[in-house]
């Protein structure tokens, strides 16, 4: 799985702040129990020195250790039993002055033995980078839930073999299990069409589900993308190129509105590398635009859309505009 470094940083920033926060409050409810029972300070200030107090003493006089440690284990035990007696007697539980981490797999460190990230810190790195897609998205109300297939038409369609709303249900179902499976295997879409039949909620609603799971997303336009390349190479600046970086090696890249930029010879090149890179790399991709295939081999090369149309699921979007459909309605 691969991680957006601006985004990780956002998420340790966010990580650390909340267990500081929680290390706080564990200290307060401490102090409190301490302030109810004093005595419990004591044996707690006890445990926590004795252990060093006969180490030291035995490493200072060169004795073996092993006798005092007897010792030490019997002086905790009675103070534990102490300890425990006096919190139930203030109605609480035994553990109540030990603190706990909020995840036993990492112990609150955010990576597990292994060095993988651990799921608490996906958790925050998710909410981080659903943030940065609800710039560009509505992540609110563009999900699967909210997709509804009446705006398409029973109207039957002999290229596609079936009516409209049957061919938008088959589209539909498609995204979902892209979703729904995203991880198994390297998968790429190509969505094309006139502009309102819903690729960008469609799309919007895949990169809502796969960020939630952790997974590295990144949605522009594809005017932006390439001139974030041009800037990589003509200008080097760092900025682009760690953005041209995320878009080459992200989990998931959706490139919105391809064919609306001016096409020229360096765009042609970046979009090449794009797709050639992301194909190598088995990562999957998904393309909104405007442009039927053939198209795309008349204004970009045969060789990009070769590539596409081998290696992407075509999803053809066909209908009348959404957009004017819900306005007629609103005026009727």
């Amino acid at each position: 799985m691969a991680y957006d470094g601006r985004v990780m940083r956002r998420a340790l920033q966010r990580f650390e702040e909340d267990r500081q926060r929680r290390r706080e409050q564990f200290q307060e409810r401490r102090e409190r129990i301490f302030q109810r029972q004093p005595r419990l300070r004591e044996i707690d200030g006890q445990l926590r020195s004795t252990m060093t107090r006969i180490i030291t003493s035995a490493l200072r006089h060169g004795t073996d250790p092993r006798s005092a440690v007897a010792v030490l284990r019997d002086e905790n035990l009675s103070l534990q039993e102490e300890k425990r007696t006096l919190l139930r007697q203030l109605g609480l539980p035994e553990d109540a002055l030990d603190e706990t981490p909020a995840c036993s797999l990492c112990g609150d460190t955010g990576y597990r033995e292994n060095g993988e990230v651990c799921r608490c810190l996906r958790a925050y790195y998710a909410r981080e980078q659903q943030k940065e897609l609800s710039q560009m998205l509505d992540l609110g109300s563009q999900s699967f839930d909210t997709f509804d297939l009446e705006w398409y038409p029973q109207t039957y369609d002999a290229n596609y073999g079936m009516t409209l709303q049957q061919n938008m249900e088959t589209i539909y179902d498609v995204c979902a299990d892209f979703a729904h499976h995203f991880g198994r295997r390297p998968e790429n879409l190509l969505l094309f069409g006139a502009p309102g039949l819903g690729k960008t909620h469609l799309s919007a609603a895949i990169a809502r589900e796969v960020s939630e799971r952790g997974y590295s997303v990144v949605y522009d336009t594809a005017g932006h993308v390439f001139e974030q390349f041009e800037n990589q190479k003509f200008t080097r600046e760092d900025a682009a190129k760690s953005y041209v970086e995320r878009v080459l090696h992200c989990d998931l890249l959706i490139l919105d509105d391809l064919g609306s930029e001016m096409t020229t010879a360096f765009v042609q090149s970046a979009l090449y590398q794009i797709v050639n890179t992301r194909l190598l790399e088995r990562r999957s991709t998904i393309i909104n635009t405007n442009l039927m295939p053939e198209q795309i081999a008349a204004r970009y090369s045969q060789q990009i859309a070769s590539r596409v149309e081998g290696e992407y699921q075509l999803l053809p979007f066909v209908g009348e505009d959404i957009r004017v459909q819900k306005k007629r309605r609103r005026q009727s």
